[in-house]
């Protein structure tokens, strides 16, 4: 069957997280977040169901599917206006390191915990002074007899105070070539000299951001994942799942906000008909939610392929959907709520500090600048500015 028509299975799926999503909703999530808690019920609640394992192999007590399935699982929470972020980073990224790179112990260690929800990962690569140039990291790994000794400084980190641990991208020294190349390390999160600030953000979300310092960590040899020689395969295989989580996640968001405009348009009445059969109010709706299902379009395509085993594929339906679907998700919300006017803005609706939220794909974990680039260089042949 074709990937870009759903199976069975996978609108069965969606059905059955749309009505775990409807349980909680936006407000639950507002809520948990105005309080400075966590969204612990629904997160509990998820994993039960088996849903935030869906992708980690079965025999660690995942659901034997892939990204495909996650990214489901994401989007119909989203689309209930209760997404749970850290399902981006801790099975997505961070599970997905694991299952295909990980020893065998860390595998028996980190998967089944993070297949049923008893324990997260967060995950470390964004610094202070390197930005979307990860070529530019510099927290470094060194060998210091059986140990790795990690220093340096990450930024954006969501989620590192609920996180069991963090696995970090670090560079170590490549004894033949003198160069450095990156490596992922798992550091738990009481680790000494790993420290953590919270970053104070305009967006008002549960998972909260931080800068994390790395003063002389000492780590077991038993904290590196997979080969040392292998980290830019090993870390792309984390950041495909990423952008197309990412994606999912906006794509879920700009559901969420334009279904609230369409309830309203339907009903809002102010000369003979109700607003929605405006014209100018529906085309710009209909336009939304066009977008909306092409970005998913692009998105099933890039977890289709990931899930395949085609990593290079992966890598460009992955940009090209986070890309899709940030632009997609920042209009629908814009239009959402100018569809709602004055009452877009009140905290009644609880459409205006999506404004904020919606940009966060635009941004991250790639900016649409870097995808850009990633497009004209790899898929078009265009020369480097850089």
């Amino acid at each position: 069957m074709s990937s870009t028509i759903e199976s069975t299975e996978h609108k069965a799926l969606r059905t059955a997280v749309a009505a775990l999503g409807q349980r909680y909703g936006r407000e639950y999530l507002a809520r948990v977040a105005r309080e400075g808690g966590h969204p612990d019920e629904l997160w509990a609640d998820a994993a039960k169901l088996g849903y935030l394992g869906v992708n980690l192999p079965e025999e660690y007590g995942g659901g034997g599917g892939g990204i495909a399935e996650l990214s489901i699982v994401l989007e119909e929470l989203g689309a209930a206006g209760c997404p749970l972020l850290m399902m981006v980073v801790s099975p997505a990224i961070c599970g997905t390191v694991i299952a295909r790179f990980g020893t065998d112990e860390q595998k028996r260690t980190w998967l089944p915990g993070l297949a049923d929800g008893s324990r997260t990962m967060a995950f470390g690569i964004t610094e202070p002074d390197a930005g979307s140039n990860s070529h530019r990291i510099t927290t470094t790994a060194r060998r210091d007899g059986d140990d790795w000794v990690l220093t340096g400084r990450k930024v954006f980190i969501s989620g590192v105070d609920i996180a069991d641990a963090t696995l970090i991208v670090g560079r170590a020294e490549d004894a033949r070539t003198g160069r450095l190349k990156p490596c992922l390390f798992i550091v738990p999160r009481d680790t000494p000299g790993f420290g953590r600030s919270v970053i104070d953000m305009e967006l008002q979300a549960a998972e909260k951001q931080f800068e994390l310092t790395l003063d002389d960590v000492r780590l077991p040899s038993s904290a590196l994942v997979g080969d040392e020689d292998a980290g830019l395969l090993q870390l792309f295989a984390g950041l495909n799942p990423e952008r197309i989580m990412t994606a999912a996640f906006a794509i879920g968001m700009g559901r969420y906000a334009l279904a609230r405009a369409v309830e309203y348009a339907k009903t809002r009445q102010v000369w003979k008909e109700p607003i929605g059969a405006h014209q100018a109010v529906a085309h710009p709706l209909a336009q939304a939610h066009i977008e909306l299902e092409l970005a998913r379009l692009m998105t099933q395509k890039a977890a289709a392929l990931y899930d395949a085993g085609d990593d290079m594929g992966a890598g460009e339906a992955a940009n090209m959907a986070k890309y899709a679907a940030g632009e997609a998700c920042v209009r629908a919300v814009d239009q959402s709520v100018h569809t709602l006017g004055g009452n877009g803005l009140t905290r009644e609706y609880g459409l205006g500090s999506l404004i904020t939220a919606s940009r966060v794909a635009r941004i991250a974990p790639v900016s649409r600048e870097m995808i850009l680039n990633f497009v004209s260089h790899q898929t078009l042949g265009l020369p480097k500015s850089y």
